[in-house]
């Protein structure tokens, strides 16, 4: 089993941290899926310092999610300590994340995210600072390298260690590739060769025989799934199953997938208000369609709506559409770009 300081996983499958994706609405289906550890889309940590609203519901933990990680992420020492400190202080989280592996420039422009690749020592510093300053677990994510030239995995893993944290994650692909190319395992073998604390590894698991793939060849101590989970937290029970017993279960029928997306869409709007959460399941509710057929279409549709009852409507019609064998009936309108591109973690 994963553990993690004094925290022990019922197994090694552990949900990214996904900005705009991991709230406490996503986060719970994934640990009634089974998920052994879930992590909370990351937070600045000058937000935290400033106390307003929506960062404070950001650091909101349901206790049926435990155990659970929380992710912080900041450029300067001072701050990111004070943050950690509301987290370790205020917060039920398990689990205190640094983020090293974000690529978006408003991050890295800022000395954060994966911008401390670059610099082993800052590394070590920053880690150091946080462990000393608090009492839950601190642990880093992180990515390979900034771009193929410049990539310190095990130097800057063996920094984290050295500095008191717990455990690393290690995304395959360095910064420069954002979540294009692939994943480079070797490496991440490599970081867990080096160090003697967890390494969960990262990066192209879309399915149970992936996670299976991944810890087999690197020799990682968990598995963490990202966009594999994407409106399919059944990829997460799945993977679960495989590598507990060698069970391959099949994907669910649609009229489940959707119901699970009502799910998670009631969940979200008892988080937020009616249309903020329906605005904000629609990038969802895109992944949950994706593979079904004509789920395209019914895509678009509900990109325009608004209202959480005609919403559920045209879900329910086209599932009973399609168990009537028949090509669900939806007017198309102008396509939405692509939810997956709006992914950060």
């Amino acid at each position: 089993m994963l553990k993690i300081g004094d925290i022990e996983m019922k197994n090694r499958v552990v949900l990214a941290p996904m900005a705009g994706v991991c709230n406490p609405a996503f986060r719970l289906i994934a640990k009634e899926f089974g998920t052994g550890l879930v992590c909370a889309e990351m937070v600045s940590d000058k937000a935290i310092l400033h106390g307003n609203k929506r960062t404070m519901e950001m650091l909101f933990v349901d206790e049926r999610e435990k155990p659970l990680s929380l992710q912080i992420f900041g450029g300067d020492r001072e701050s990111l300590v004070e943050a950690a400190k509301v987290v370790d202080k205020q917060t039920n989280a398990d689990i205190i994340d640094i983020n090293m592996g974000c690529p978006v420039p408003k991050v890295t422009k800022c000395d954060a995210g994966a911008r401390w690749l670059l610099d082993p020592n800052k590394i070590y510093e920053m880690v150091s600072a946080v462990v000393d300053a608090v009492d839950k677990p601190v642990t880093v994510k992180m990515r390979i390298g900034w771009d193929d030239e410049h990539v310190f995995a095990v130097e800057n893993a063996q920094a984290v260690e050295r500095a008191g944290g717990q455990a690393v994650s290690v995304h395959g692909r360095t910064r420069e590739q954002l979540y294009t190319g692939k994943a480079n395992w070797d490496i991440i073998r490599d970081v867990k060769e080096a160090v003697s604390i967890p390494v969960i590894g990262n990066g192209d698991v879309f399915s149970p025989e992936d996670a299976r793939r991944l810890l087999d060849h690197t020799g990682c101590d968990g598995v963490m799934i990202g966009r594999g989970a994407l409106g399919n937290p059944w990829m997460l029970y799945r993977t679960i199953q495989y590598l507990t017993n060698g069970e391959l279960l099949g994907d669910p029928a649609p009229r489940e997938k959707l119901q699970v997306a009502i799910l998670h869409l009631d969940r979200l709007i008892a988080l937020r208000n009616e249309a903020v959460a329906v605005r904000e399941m629609r990038k969802h509710l895109a992944w949950y369609l994706k593979g079904l057929p004509g789920g395209a279409r019914v895509k678009d549709v509900i990109m325009e709506e608004t209202d959480r009852d005609r919403l559920v409507g045209i879900l329910e019609n086209y599932v009973n559409s399609l168990e009537a064998d028949g090509e669900p009936e939806m007017q198309n309108s102008a396509s939405q770009s692509d939810p997956d591109k709006e992914v950060v973690h």
